[in-house]
């Protein structure tokens, strides 16, 4: 009895030191980041917001994570991530019509962090927007639909948005061709969108329709959810992201509207982290999609790296057309050198400038939706 008691206490021992250094080295990958605000002019009681794509952040919302107030002029907020994390983060008083701005009144461009290590992170803000509640611009054009929490395995629950062209229904016997679309809060609804401002793809894509410039066509736009940047980017969340467009919510929509179902009508698009997101639906998935609209596309920051997937690839050149662009100013500078390599990873692939592979810069333009829906016309007419 004496030695099982005492192998007893040597393997609850050892079980006990496996889940302390379990614990430890999860521990370990968590760190604090100190947010730290600076501003001068700013009254010391005003209520100072972080907002930003993680739920610790708010996920985008511009009242809900607030700032100690420290006085004199200070706030700080203490938080924790996992080490390797990306973060992209603003800071509001409370709303998008009094977010960071410079000191013309435009408001500052996203602010970017790889989680590496508990770190203070100091920020001097002097200038903030001005103004009551932000004005709505523009209105839904046409009709539209929704699709309310559709699941993916792997991924959070979603809505979509539907939009239809104004002859749909006079045409019952007519299909369309469509364009699928992330960040579908951001695309057609000025009062869904994430910043008070919309692509307003609606309002373009009924100009160019009654100008015959473009055919009619269905936008399907799915919404982001809080974790936006995993399931928009290379890992086993974008993975599972890209396998509930292709197998589910395709699925959905041919059943439920009158699509032209082949890949020659089938095209994806999206900015920023739905930039690339677009190109890789496309770039893995050219059974379904014929094209890919990368507006402002993240190929190659950070942590993330897909210029390397494509360089990687020695099969024969795919079917497959590419409208990429982007602007000039703030985060979109950050953004160029990985479009500069992919643009150049594709052209050594066989894609040919203003044929199948189109490229646009404004260098004026910054990162933001009513960029990229000054953009959105030309992208439509290579497509439509």
């Amino acid at each position: 009895m004496k030695v099982i008691f005492n192998l007893t206490l040597l393997f609850t021992f050892l079980s006990f030191f496996a889940c302390s250094n379990q614990q430890n080295a999860e521990e370990s990958n968590k760190k604090e980041i100190s947010f730290i605000v600076t501003s001068p002019d700013l009254d010391s009681d005003t209520d100072v917001y972080i907002s930003g794509g993680d739920q610790k952040l708010g996920a985008w919302h511009p009242q809900k994570v607030a700032l100690d107030k420290l006085g004199d002029h200070k706030w700080k907020i203490d938080l924790e991530f996992e080490k390797g994390l990306a973060l992209e983060y603003k800071f509001t008083l409370g709303s998008w019509s009094n977010e960071a701005a410079d000191s013309t009144g435009n408001p500052l461009s996203n602010f970017i962090l790889k989680v590496t290590d508990n770190e203070n992170i100091h920020h001097e803000i002097k200038y903030w927007k001005e103004g009551g509640e932000m004005p709505i611009r523009g209105q839904i054009t046409g009709k539209v639909e929704y699709l309310e929490q559709l699941k993916g395995e792997g991924i959070l629950p979603r809505d979509v948005i539907v939009w239809l062209p104004k002859e749909y229904e006079a045409n019952p016997d007519k299909r369309y061709p469509v364009l699928y679309m992330h960040d579908g809060q951001n695309i057609i609804d000025p009062k869904t969108a994430s910043f008070g401002v919309d692509w307003a793809i609606d309002e373009t894509a009924t100009e160019l329709i009654n100008n015959k410039e473009i055919q009619p066509f269905i936008i399907v736009g799915a919404y982001c959810t809080e974790n936006r940047t995993p399931e928009y980017s290379p890992g086993k969340e974008g993975s599972a992201y890209m396998d509930f467009m292709v197998n589910t919510l395709k699925s959905i929509i041919d059943k439920k509207y009158r699509t032209k179902t082949g890949r020659e009508h089938t095209i994806v698009g999206g900015s920023s982290s739905g930039g690339i997101i677009s190109f890789m639906l496309a770039w893995e998935y050219p059974q379904i999609y014929s094209g890919a609209i990368c507006m402002s596309p993240a190929f190659k920051i950070q942590d993330i790296d897909y210029v390397d997937d494509v360089l990687a690839y020695t099969g024969k050149k795919k079917d497959l057309k590419f409208y990429i662009d982007n602007g000039g100013i703030g985060l979109e500078q950050k953004l160029q050198p990985g479009i500069d390599e992919m643009i150049k990873v594709l052209q050594e692939k066989g894609y040919i400038l203003n044929q199948d592979l189109f490229y646009v810069i404004d260098e004026n333009a910054q990162h933001n939706e009513a960029a990229w829906a000054k953009r959105m016309p030309k992208a439509l007419k290579l497509f439509f």
